[in-house]
Protein backbone atom coordinates (compact mmCIF):
# COMPACT_ATOMS: atom_id res chain seq x y z
CA UNK A 1 0.00 0.00 0.00
CA UNK A 2 1.27 3.47 -0.84
CA UNK A 3 2.31 5.62 2.12
CA UNK A 4 1.69 9.36 2.39
CA UNK A 5 4.83 10.35 0.49
CA UNK A 6 3.96 7.98 -2.36
CA UNK A 7 0.45 9.45 -2.54
CA UNK A 8 1.81 13.01 -2.46
CA UNK A 9 4.15 12.23 -5.36
CA UNK A 10 1.25 10.75 -7.37
CA UNK A 11 -0.95 13.74 -6.47
CA UNK A 12 1.66 16.29 -7.56
CA UNK A 13 2.31 14.40 -10.80
CA UNK A 14 -1.23 15.30 -11.90
CA UNK A 15 -1.92 18.69 -13.47
CA UNK A 16 -4.95 19.11 -11.19
CA UNK A 17 -2.83 18.17 -8.19
CA UNK A 18 -0.17 20.83 -8.77
CA UNK A 19 -2.92 23.34 -9.62
CA UNK A 20 -4.58 22.79 -6.23
CA UNK A 21 -1.26 23.17 -4.42
CA UNK A 22 -0.47 26.47 -6.18
CA UNK A 23 -4.08 27.61 -5.67
CA UNK A 24 -3.58 27.07 -1.94
CA UNK A 25 -0.44 29.24 -2.11
CA UNK A 26 -2.38 31.90 -4.06
CA UNK A 27 -5.23 32.31 -1.61
CA UNK A 28 -3.21 31.86 1.57
CA UNK A 29 -0.91 34.66 0.40
CA UNK A 30 -3.97 36.77 -0.49
CA UNK A 31 -5.28 36.45 3.07
CA UNK A 32 -1.82 37.07 4.54
CA UNK A 33 -1.44 40.26 2.48
CA UNK A 34 -4.83 41.52 3.68
CA UNK A 35 -4.08 40.66 7.32
CA UNK A 36 -0.65 42.36 7.55
CA UNK A 37 -1.11 45.13 4.98
CA UNK A 38 -1.20 47.91 7.59
CA UNK A 39 1.05 46.44 10.26
CA UNK A 40 3.83 44.91 8.13
CA UNK A 41 3.68 46.61 4.70
CA UNK A 42 6.97 45.11 3.47
CA UNK A 43 5.84 41.56 4.30
CA UNK A 44 2.43 42.32 2.76
CA UNK A 45 4.14 43.32 -0.50
CA UNK A 46 5.98 40.01 -0.61
CA UNK A 47 2.74 38.13 0.05
CA UNK A 48 1.08 40.07 -2.78
CA UNK A 49 3.91 39.16 -5.15
CA UNK A 50 3.47 35.50 -4.18
CA UNK A 51 -0.26 35.74 -4.84
CA UNK A 52 0.24 37.29 -8.30
CA UNK A 53 2.99 34.83 -9.25
CA UNK A 54 0.84 31.89 -8.14
CA UNK A 55 -2.14 33.13 -10.15
CA UNK A 56 -0.06 33.55 -13.30
CA UNK A 57 1.58 30.16 -12.80
CA UNK A 58 -1.81 28.47 -12.56
CA UNK A 59 -2.85 30.03 -15.86
CA UNK A 60 0.30 28.67 -17.51
CA UNK A 61 -0.37 25.18 -16.09
CA UNK A 62 -3.86 25.28 -17.59
CA UNK A 63 -2.63 25.70 -21.18
CA UNK A 64 -4.80 23.54 -23.42
CA UNK A 65 -7.19 22.70 -20.58
CA UNK A 66 -10.21 23.78 -22.66
CA UNK A 67 -9.80 20.52 -24.60
CA UNK A 68 -10.85 18.57 -21.49
CA UNK A 69 -14.44 19.79 -21.82
CA UNK A 70 -14.45 19.09 -25.54
CA UNK A 71 -13.20 15.56 -24.96
CA UNK A 72 -15.79 14.98 -22.22
CA UNK A 73 -18.56 15.88 -24.66
CA UNK A 74 -16.98 13.75 -27.37
CA UNK A 75 -16.54 10.68 -25.17
CA UNK A 76 -19.44 10.70 -22.69
CA UNK A 77 -22.03 13.44 -23.35
CA UNK A 78 -24.62 11.89 -20.99
CA UNK A 79 -27.01 8.98 -20.53
CA UNK A 80 -30.20 10.89 -21.37
CA UNK A 81 -31.24 13.92 -23.41
CA UNK A 82 -31.53 16.01 -20.23
CA UNK A 83 -28.04 15.12 -19.06
CA UNK A 84 -26.63 15.63 -22.54
CA UNK A 85 -28.04 19.17 -22.51
CA UNK A 86 -26.59 19.85 -19.05
CA UNK A 87 -23.24 18.42 -20.17
CA UNK A 88 -23.18 20.63 -23.27
CA UNK A 89 -24.00 23.78 -21.27
CA UNK A 90 -21.59 22.97 -18.42
CA UNK A 91 -18.65 21.92 -20.59
CA UNK A 92 -19.21 24.74 -23.09
CA UNK A 93 -19.02 27.26 -20.28
CA UNK A 94 -15.86 25.62 -18.97
CA UNK A 95 -14.31 25.60 -22.46
CA UNK A 96 -14.99 29.34 -22.84
CA UNK A 97 -13.43 29.90 -19.42
CA UNK A 98 -10.20 28.01 -20.11
CA UNK A 99 -9.88 29.19 -23.73
CA UNK A 100 -10.11 32.92 -22.94
CA UNK A 101 -7.99 32.40 -19.84
CA UNK A 102 -5.08 31.87 -22.25
CA UNK A 103 -5.50 35.40 -23.60
CA UNK A 104 -5.93 36.82 -20.10
CA UNK A 105 -2.62 35.22 -19.12
CA UNK A 106 -0.89 36.60 -22.24
CA UNK A 107 -2.27 40.07 -21.50
CA UNK A 108 -1.05 40.01 -17.92
CA UNK A 109 2.47 38.89 -18.74
CA UNK A 110 2.82 41.52 -21.47
CA UNK A 111 2.74 39.36 -24.61
CA UNK A 112 -0.61 40.91 -25.59
CA UNK A 113 -1.64 44.51 -24.95
CA UNK A 114 -2.70 44.83 -21.31
CA UNK A 115 -5.82 46.75 -22.38
CA UNK A 116 -7.37 43.40 -23.36
CA UNK A 117 -6.94 41.90 -19.88
CA UNK A 118 -10.20 43.26 -18.42
CA UNK A 119 -12.27 42.11 -21.41
CA UNK A 120 -10.67 38.65 -21.45
CA UNK A 121 -11.18 38.35 -17.71
CA UNK A 122 -14.89 39.17 -18.02
CA UNK A 123 -15.49 36.68 -20.86
CA UNK A 124 -13.52 33.97 -19.05
CA UNK A 125 -15.35 34.55 -15.76
CA UNK A 126 -18.75 34.61 -17.49
CA UNK A 127 -18.09 31.27 -19.18
CA UNK A 128 -16.75 29.91 -15.89
CA UNK A 129 -19.89 30.90 -13.96
CA UNK A 130 -22.22 29.41 -16.59
CA UNK A 131 -20.27 26.15 -16.50
CA UNK A 132 -20.32 25.97 -12.70
CA UNK A 133 -24.09 26.52 -12.49
CA UNK A 134 -24.82 23.56 -14.76
CA UNK A 135 -22.17 21.35 -13.17
CA UNK A 136 -23.79 22.04 -9.78
CA UNK A 137 -27.26 21.20 -11.13
CA UNK A 138 -25.95 17.93 -12.63
CA UNK A 139 -24.26 16.92 -9.37
CA UNK A 140 -27.37 17.61 -7.29
CA UNK A 141 -29.49 15.50 -9.66
CA UNK A 142 -27.01 12.61 -9.42
CA UNK A 143 -26.79 12.95 -5.63
CA UNK A 144 -30.58 12.75 -5.44
CA UNK A 145 -30.60 9.63 -7.61
CA UNK A 146 -27.90 8.09 -5.46
CA UNK A 147 -29.94 8.70 -2.29
CA UNK A 148 -32.97 6.99 -3.84
CA UNK A 149 -30.86 4.03 -4.96
CA UNK A 150 -29.31 3.75 -1.49
CA UNK A 151 -32.71 3.78 0.23
CA UNK A 152 -33.91 1.07 -2.13
CA UNK A 153 -30.91 -1.12 -1.32
CA UNK A 154 -31.35 -0.55 2.43
CA UNK A 155 -34.97 -1.71 2.31
CA UNK A 156 -34.05 -5.05 0.79
CA UNK A 157 -34.60 -7.90 3.23
CA UNK A 158 -31.48 -9.84 2.30
CA UNK A 159 -28.13 -8.15 2.76
CA UNK A 160 -25.11 -9.39 0.88
CA UNK A 161 -21.54 -8.33 0.29
CA UNK A 162 -22.60 -7.16 -3.15
CA UNK A 163 -25.30 -4.94 -1.65
CA UNK A 164 -22.87 -3.53 0.92
CA UNK A 165 -20.40 -2.82 -1.87
CA UNK A 166 -23.04 -0.97 -3.90
CA UNK A 167 -24.04 1.14 -0.89
CA UNK A 168 -20.39 1.98 -0.17
CA UNK A 169 -19.87 2.95 -3.81
CA UNK A 170 -22.96 5.21 -3.78
CA UNK A 171 -21.83 6.92 -0.56
CA UNK A 172 -18.31 7.50 -1.87
CA UNK A 173 -19.71 8.93 -5.10
CA UNK A 174 -21.93 11.25 -3.03
CA UNK A 175 -18.97 12.53 -1.01
CA UNK A 176 -17.01 13.23 -4.19
CA UNK A 177 -19.96 15.05 -5.76
CA UNK A 178 -20.48 17.13 -2.60
CA UNK A 179 -16.81 18.10 -2.75
CA UNK A 180 -17.31 19.07 -6.40
CA UNK A 181 -20.38 21.15 -5.49
CA UNK A 182 -18.45 22.92 -2.69
CA UNK A 183 -15.59 23.70 -5.09
CA UNK A 184 -17.91 24.90 -7.85
CA UNK A 185 -19.92 27.15 -5.52
CA UNK A 186 -16.69 28.64 -4.14
CA UNK A 187 -15.32 29.24 -7.65
CA UNK A 188 -18.68 30.67 -8.74
CA UNK A 189 -18.37 33.31 -6.00
CA UNK A 190 -14.89 34.22 -7.31
CA UNK A 191 -16.24 34.43 -10.87
CA UNK A 192 -19.16 36.63 -9.80
CA UNK A 193 -16.69 38.99 -8.15
CA UNK A 194 -15.18 39.55 -11.59
CA UNK A 195 -18.46 39.75 -13.54
CA UNK A 196 -20.39 42.01 -11.16
CA UNK A 197 -18.11 43.51 -8.49
CA UNK A 198 -19.84 43.89 -5.13
CA UNK A 199 -18.74 44.38 -1.51
CA UNK A 200 -19.55 40.80 -0.45
CA UNK A 201 -18.00 38.74 -3.25
CA UNK A 202 -15.04 41.10 -3.72
CA UNK A 203 -14.06 41.26 -0.06
CA UNK A 204 -10.60 39.75 0.45
CA UNK A 205 -11.84 37.36 3.14
CA UNK A 206 -14.67 36.10 0.90
CA UNK A 207 -12.30 35.56 -2.02
CA UNK A 208 -9.62 34.01 0.18
CA UNK A 209 -11.93 31.55 1.90
CA UNK A 210 -13.68 30.67 -1.37
CA UNK A 211 -10.34 30.00 -3.04
CA UNK A 212 -9.19 27.76 -0.18
CA UNK A 213 -12.48 25.84 -0.08
CA UNK A 214 -12.14 25.18 -3.80
CA UNK A 215 -8.48 24.19 -3.47
CA UNK A 216 -8.98 21.86 -0.52
CA UNK A 217 -12.05 20.22 -2.07
CA UNK A 218 -9.84 19.60 -5.10
CA UNK A 219 -7.15 18.12 -2.83
CA UNK A 220 -9.71 15.67 -1.45
CA UNK A 221 -11.06 14.68 -4.85
CA UNK A 222 -7.66 14.20 -6.46
CA UNK A 223 -5.84 12.60 -3.54
CA UNK A 224 -4.94 8.94 -4.37
CA UNK A 225 -7.01 6.38 -2.48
Amino acid sequence: MNDTVDKLVIFLAKRDGIDKLVKTFQYVSKLVNWHVEKTYPEFATRAKQWEVASGLSRKAFRSGRFLTGFNALRRSPGTSSGFRLLAVLANSGEMVYFFFDHFLWLSRIGVMDSKYAKRMSFISAFGESVGYVFFIISDFILISRGLKAERKLLTEEEESKETEGEIKKIRMDRIMRLMAVAANIADLIIALAEIEPNPLCNHTVTLGISGLVSAWAGWYRNWPS
